[in-house]
């Protein structure tokens, strides 16, 4: 047997998942050995012991001796965060994102697979905007009886249809009362429509006030520049896809505090499963070309963004059927068709993630007293970002 072999069964042997709040992982105190740590701050970190005490980091410390986990020679960061998922979406027997005729156990099923494989895929956290269904597999994970991801759920969505603005902060408050993280809101179109507004300011307002009033974050879902523009001037906290996006909504976002999520895994995704949604819904010929034809327009949008080091770039990816479990992916693009710096994109995937969650003191780092959200790829994703992909070790809540 090879080295290479050798190498790779015994990496293969580390992969933890720890449940959150399951029993067995609060008993003993662990150790792990690191050589690089990444901190999710946009620091580095040599040679150092991480104590955990039950699901928190009790202490980073310099050198140290043998720990319960030797990681030394990979790289050793926060569990990542993919702040925008659908979990539940998945491809049906038939093949096909339509899901026909499948059992609500079929469907709980698929999501707790999507749940699994965004997990061992590094993602100790993620928002899902979102179903309904989520709710289940949310108070599952927490229990610790299903393993999965730390998932925060909209359990649904606001929209210009959803009516009036008092019928729309009505609706924002039974969100809240079944127990939303957030509420989602569509402010424009999808890009294969064109992207164009749908929403006017008085709604746009009436969903991001309701929502402040019932002390839950807002995601707004906005393409054109002037969706954009609205629905951060309405106090709406972040904004996903964007591709529409100038410098002045860029400064927009900066002025406000606003944080900015845009993906290119979600339309590559779709560009490569085409044949699983042709035909359903908008995905016919004219979305996906509007689509394909949107990709440089998107990727030039995003390297002027990154490049102004105040825009607040969160890590999403809009995960749908077909690319759960690879989340990673979000990563390559951004480094290398974005021209991000690993290092920013790490800190948009780890703590400035949390901080758009409004969860910055509990998760999002490598510090004492945060949740042990711990991950290690083999090999330095500085140098080559495709070690991403490469995950060897998951530690979730200690």
């Amino acid at each position: 047997m090879t080295n290479i072999m050798l190498k790779r069964l015994a990496l293969g042997a580390l992969v933890v998942v720890a449940c959150a709040h399951a029993p067995a992982a609060q008993s003993n105190a662990v150790t792990i050995r690191a050589g690089t740590v990444l901190d999710g701050k946009g620091g580095t970190l040599q040679n150092v012991t991480l104590r955990i005490d039950g699901s928190r980091i009790a202490a980073v410390d310099q050198g140290g001796t043998d720990g319960t986990y030797d990681l030394r020679g990979l790289t050793v960061m926060p569990g990542w965060i993919d702040s925008h998922v659908h979990i539940g979406a998945h491809f049906g027997a038939n093949g096909r994102a339509s899901n026909e005729g499948e059992t609500p156990a079929q469907e709980a099923l698929a999501g707790a697979e999507n749940l699994y494989a965004t997990l061992m895929a590094g993602f100790t956290t993620v928002r899902s905007v979102g179903a309904m269904s989520d709710r289940d597999l949310r108070e599952a994970i927490a229990r610790g009886v299903l393993p999965g991801p730390r998932l925060l759920t909209s359990l649904g969505s606001v929209n210009e249809r959803t009516g009036t603005p008092d019928q729309i902060r009505q609706a924002v408050q039974r969100l809240a009362k079944s127990g939303a993280d957030l509420i989602k809101v569509f402010a424009s179109r999808s890009s294969r429509d064109g992207g164009g507004r749908t929403m006017t300011d008085e709604q746009l307002q009436a969903a991001c006030g309701e929502a402040r009033a019932q002390k839950l974050r807002t995601l707004v879902h906005a393409h054109s520049a002037d969706s954009v523009g609205a629905a951060v001037v309405a106090g709406c906290d972040a904004i996903t896809h964007g591709s529409g996006v100038t410098d002045a909504e860029s400064k927009l976002m900066v002025d406000r505090g606003t944080y900015f999520e845009p993906q290119f895994l979600v339309t590559h995704n779709y560009l490569d499963h085409k044949k699983q949604y042709l035909g359903i819904g908008n995905y016919t010929e004219e979305g996906f070309a509007s689509m394909e034809k949107l990709l440089p327009i998107r990727t030039a949008m995003f390297t002027r963004a990154q490049q102004d080091k105040r825009v607040r770039l969160v890590f999403g990816t809009d995960a749908v059927a077909g690319a759960h479990g690879r989340n990673a992916e979000e990563f390559i693009y951004r480094v290398r068709d974005g021209k991000q710096p690993f290092m920013d994109t790490l800190v948009s995937a780890t703590f400035r993630a949390a901080e758009s969650l409004g969860l910055q003191d509990k998760i999002g780092a490598i510090a004492s007293g945060l949740e042990a959200d711990l991950i290690a790829v083999d090999g330095d994703p500085r140098q080559d970002v495709t070690a991403v992909r490469r995950v060897v070790f998951v530690m979730k809540g200690g």
